[in-house]
């Protein structure tokens, strides 16, 4: 990837194309380390959330970066538990206390259920969740707002029942997993996806085949996989806290080709589930 390279979003705010993960990265030496390793090799979009309890350590890396502020691409998460327009007032406050930066880019619901209650129905809840969102937008706080983990049908809650439609919608997204029907009703209502976890939370590093297919590329079975996601037209979040690998993820400026992009589409993780 060039670090010229961007998503836009519908309200036309740029993306950086590849975005630094943070998600089991420990708050403290071990966060702060890697975000300034990524910054560092060419990252300009760092990705973290309250859930991760890092956001503090992330947002240190970035203030002391030597990088203009503008320059690099903020996103945190609203936790998938809080579910009431006060709570929701309440959480992007904390995030910013936490973050110390006067703005973040992009501000997402981390899901639409709480984490231990998954597929539960609380639409009425999100519904009411959004509109904290919109305002915490037109509070100037955020440059843009989003979901993730949404479904079909908790994407049209929002979509019918706003008056800022989400620019983003976040979900898991690897070879095996390509999500094929959010992916395309995301696109068709002009919302970008971000994939986390390219690279199946490590398991497809263990594929011989990928890794079969990355050597033609000279390229890794990660870099193959991340390079899998961008061309699915989606942005991927690649995480490590190694600075070989950290150098590495955003290293995929080659093409995968159309026959191989074809083959890898038709493999499968056994993923039932989104969030999984």
């Amino acid at each position: 990837m060039k670090t010229t390279d961007f998503f836009k979003l519908a309200n036309g705010v740029t993306v950086p194309a590849i975005g630094f993960g943070t998600w089991q990265i420990p708050s403290g030496d071990i966060a702060y380390n890697s975000v300034k390793e990524a910054l560092k090799a060419g990252y300009r979009h760092i990705d973290t959330a309250q859930a991760y309890g890092n956001e503090a350590s992330v947002g240190q890396a970035i203030r002391d970066s030597g990088i203009d502020r503008s320059e690099i691409f903020v996103t945190s998460k609203l936790p998938a538990e809080i579910k009431s327009f006060r709570a929701a007032q309440i959480g992007a406050g904390m995030t910013m206390k936490k973050i110390g930066l006067d703005y973040i880019d992009l501000y997402l619901i981390h899901a639409p259920w709480p984490w231990d209650k998954i597929g539960a129905d609380y639409t009425k809840e999100n519904i009411e969740v959004w509109k904290a969102m919109e305002e915490f937008y037109e509070s100037g706080k955020t440059r843009s707002i989003g979901i993730s983990n949404f479904s079909v049908k908790d994407t049209d809650a929002i979509l019918e029942n706003s008056r800022i439609r989400p620019m983003v919608n976040q979900i898991k997204l690897h070879i095996g997993h390509p999500q094929k029907e959010i992916t395309e009703h995301c696109r068709r209502n002009g919302i970008l996806v971000e994939g986390y976890s390219p690279l199946a939370t490590g398991r497809l590093l263990e594929s011989k085949e990928l890794a079969a297919m990355a050597e033609k590329y000279s390229k890794s079975v990660a870099q193959l996989s991340i390079r899998y996601v961008l061309q699915k037209g989606a942005l991927p979040l690649p995480k490590s806290t190694h600075p070989e690998y950290i150098r590495q993820n955003i290293d995929v400026n080659f093409e995968i080709t159309p026959d191989e992009m074809s083959y890898l589409d038709t493999l499968s993780a056994a993923q039932p589930r989104p969030w999984e």
